[in-house]
C-alpha cells in the first residue's frame, strides 16, 4: 500500500497552492469588506486559470479538460480550499453532469463551460426540499411539444454569475408501494429566459462574497432540446455525474483546516504568557496535537475514497464518511484555533473569526451531517437486511 504522492501530484498541489496564495490570498480582505467580487477580479482570476491549464480539470481530455482522475481533483480541490469561496469559483470547476448533453446541447453549453466562456449553476434545492430531494414543487408540465416550468429555487451558488443553469424539476407523479413518489428531469435554462427570473438570495454568515440566488420560474417554457438526460431520468442523470460531489466538500474542509491550523501553530510559538511561548503550556500543545492528527485523518480518509471512484469501486459510504468527519473536523479545529487566539480570535484584525464562521456551513450543505450518517448506516445495515 502506497501513501505517497507521485511526482505529478505533487506538482498539482504546489501548483495550485501557489495560485491560491499569490492570487487569492491578497483580495480576500476587500471581498469579506464588499461581500461581492469585483467583476476585474473574477475575470483576472479565470483568465490566469486558463493560462494555467487547470480550468475545467475536472473534465475528461475528450472535453477539452486535462483529465485528472478523482485523486488528482481532490488534491486541486484541497489546495483551493485554503482560499476565499467567493474568489475560488473563478478557479472554474463546471459540473461534471454537463457530460451528460448531447451534441448540440455540447456546443451551446459544455464545450463553452469547459472553455471558460460560460459559467454554470446548479438548481435542486428549494425552500420545502433540501435533502428531500423528490418533495420539490417546481414542476414542469407538458403544453404542445414544449415544457412549462413554475416554481422557486433557493440557496442555488454561483447564481450571480452563470450564464446557464442545470434545473431540477417534477415532470409527475408515481403510485407505488411506499407512496407517491415524484418523477425528475433535468434542464438546461439559459440565463434571461422568458418567465425565468434570478434575484438575490439571503446574507449568509459563512463564505462572504460567496452569493445565494433565488431562481423563480413563472411559465417558463422550454423546448424539448433543453431536457438534459432523458425526461423523468433526472435521477439517473444525478447519480451518473453528481455522486461524488460531497468529496468537493470534503477535501476543501481539509485545504481550509490546514491553512487554520498554520495560524493556530504559529500563534502558540509566538505569543508569550508568563514568560514563554503559550504552546509550552499542555492546555495549548495536546490541542495542537489533536488537531493535527484529526486533520490528517480526514485528509486520507477523503483521499481514499477518491482512490476508490478511480479503481471503479462502490464508494458511497466512504464518501458519506469522508464528508461527515472531514466537515465536523474542520468546525472543531477552528473553534480550537479561535481559543488559542483568544479575544484576538474574534477581532477583524485576523481571519480567524472568519474562517470560524465560513466552517459552519460546511455541516449543511451537500447533504448535512445527519444525511451523512443516514447514507452510512443504510449502507451498513442493508446487506443484513435491515
Amino acid at each position: 500500500m502506497h501513501f505517497g504522492l507521485t511526482p505529478e501530484q505533487e506538482m498539482i498541489v504546489d501548483t495550485v497552492r501557489s495560485f491560491v496564495e499569490r492570487e487569492i490570498y491578497p483580495h480576500e480582505d476587500l471581498v469579506e469588506r464588499q461581500n461581492s467580487v469585483p467583476k476585474e477580479i473574477a475575470q483576472e482570476i479565470r483568465s490566469k486559470v486558463l493560462d494555467l491549464g487547470f480550468y475545467a480539470c475536472n473534465f475528461p481530455e475528450s472535453a477539452g479538460g486535462a483529465g485528472l482522475g478523482h485523486v488528482d481533483f481532490a488534491l486541486v480541490e484541497r489546495e483551493l480550499g485554503r482560499g476565499s469561496m467567493a474568489l475560488t469559483h473563478f478557479f472554474g470547476r463546471p459540473q461534471n453532469i454537463l457530460m451528460a448533453c448531447t451534441d448540440e446541447q455540447a456546443e451551446r453549453y459544455l464545450k463553452p463551460a469547459v472553455r471558460g466562456e460560460k459559467m454554470d449553476a446548479l438548481a435542486m434545492t428549494e425552500p420545502d426540499a433540501g435533502s428531500d430531494v423528490r418533495s420539490m414543487k417546481t414542476t414542469a408540465r407538458r403544453d404542445g411539444g414544449d415544457w412549462i416550468l413554475n416554481g422557486t429555487k433557493h440557496f442555488i451558488s454561483g447564481a450571480d454569475h452563470a450564464d446557464f443553469f442545470i434545473v431540477f424539476v417534477a415532470t409527475g407523479v408515481d403510485d407505488t408501494a411506499h407512496g407517491p413518489k415524484k418523477r425528475i428531469t433535468c434542464f438546461l435554462v439559459d440565463l434571461g429566459h422568458p418567465g425565468f427570473t434570478v434575484r438575490a438570495g439571503y446574507q449568509s454568515v459563512s463564505h462572504k462574497g460567496y452569493a445565494n440566488c433565488i431562481l423563480e420560474f413563472d411559465d417558463c417554457r422550454l423546448p424539448d432540446a433543453q431536457v438534459l438526460g432523458a425526461v423523468d431520468g433526472g435521477f439517473a442523470v444525478m447519480n451518473e455525474w453528481l455522486y461524488a460531489t460531497r468529496i468537493t466538500v470534503a477535501t476543501m474542509s481539509v485545504g481550509r483546516a490546514r491553512r487554520v491550523f498554520d495560524h493556530a501553530q504559529s500563534y502558540a510559538a509566538d505569543r508569550q504568557q508568563f514568560g514563554q511561548p503559550i504552546g509550552k503550556f499542555q492546555g495549548v500543545s495536546f490541542q495542537l496535537a489533536d488537531m493535527v492528527t484529526e486533520i490528517d485523518a480526514a485528509d486520507w480518509l477523503t483521499l481514499a475514497a477518491a482512490w476508490r471512484l478511480d479503481q471503479g469501486l462502490p464508494a458511497n459510504r466512504e464518501i458519506a464518511s469522508a464528508k461527515l468527519y472531514a466537515s465536523e473536523m474542520l468546525a472543531r479545529v477552528t473553534d480550537a484555533t479561535l481559543q488559542i487566539h483568544g479575544g484576538m480570535g474574534l477581532m477583524d484584525d485576523l481571519p480567524i473569526a472568519r474562517f470560524w464562521r465560513d466552517a459552519r456551513v460546511e455541516r449543511i450543505w451537500d447533504g448535512t451531517s445527519e444525511i451523512q450518517r443516514h447514507i452510512i448506516s443504510r449502507e451498513l445495515l442493508r446487506p443484513l437486511g435491515a
